[in-house]
């Protein structure tokens, strides 16, 4: 009677194991199918007439696919450099992806945004006082320059 109290409690012990890290597995598969949300930094004029900064969340078809138009595609290098602390506006309303090295860009109420590798920024302050532009690094970008169009997730 006691071997068989014994394996029961065995079989028992290895059942419970088995159905919490099945249980445990069965998560973890479904967390990593989720998709993550593809984020950028929408830099923008106010109605103020200075630049602010937004975290926003690119909107994603039931595909997957955000479509935007755009009139080409520029790879650049930019240089470090000491501090610069010209206030400039975006010369377009574009897009700009850091693929390496580091900068950061101060808008108006002197919140910082970082940019390193793979950070997006949306540039849409073509008008009023700008945003600063420091390069900490050399840096390689794409700027993606967009038709004039409303950005959906942009918060506008």
């Amino acid at each position: 009677m006691r071997s068989i109290t014994r394996h029961l409690a065995v079989v028992a012990l290895v059942g419970a194991f088995f159905l919490t890290w099945r249980a445990h597995t069965d998560q973890d598969v479904a967390v990593a199918q989720t998709r993550k949300p593809i984020m950028f930094t929408r830099i923008y004029t106010g109605p103020d007439g200075l630049a602010h900064a937004e975290e926003t969340e690119m909107k994603l078809t039931t595909g997957g696919v955000s479509a935007f138009k755009a009139t080409g595609v520029e790879f650049s290098s930019r240089p470090a450099g000491p501090p610069n602390n010209n206030w400039h506006t975006g010369p377009r309303r574009q897009f700009v992806i850091t693929l390496s090295g580091r900068a950061e860009l101060e808008v108006a109420d002197g919140k910082k945004v970082a940019a390193g590798a793979g950070h997006i920024n949306l540039i849409e302050d073509t008008t009023g006082k700008g945003h600063i532009t420091r390069n900490l690094e050399d840096r390689i970008v794409i700027t993606i320059p967009l038709v004039d169009q409303t950005v959906e997730g942009a918060g506008r």
